[in-house]
């Protein structure tokens, strides 16, 4: 069975996004694609979370422990100066 998105992701190294096995079975939940590109980032306030998009729906998720963060609050962790 396909897996949701989910902060227990194999991490998979920058630059490998088009290689086979990149994209190790994920699904969107939005539309259930899928054509998934799913990417750690590290946040201006220092923490991780893994940003997931759609390509056949455009659905983009941000989870960090598990938990999908509204955009606003990802928005706020990315502000400069905190």
């Amino acid at each position: 069975m396909p897996r949701r998105f989910s902060s227990s992701a194999q991490r998979t190294p920058l630059g490998s996004l088009t290689q086979p096995g990149a994209k190790p079975g994920w699904v969107c939940d939005a539309c259930g694609s899928q054509r998934v590109t799913l990417i750690a980032i590290e946040l201006t306030d220092g923490s991780v979370v893994d940003f997931a998009s759609c390509h056949e729906c455009e659905h983009r998720t941000w989870v960090q422990e598990g938990e999908a963060l509204p955009v606003q609050q990802v928005l706020e962790k990315s502000r400069k100066g905190q």
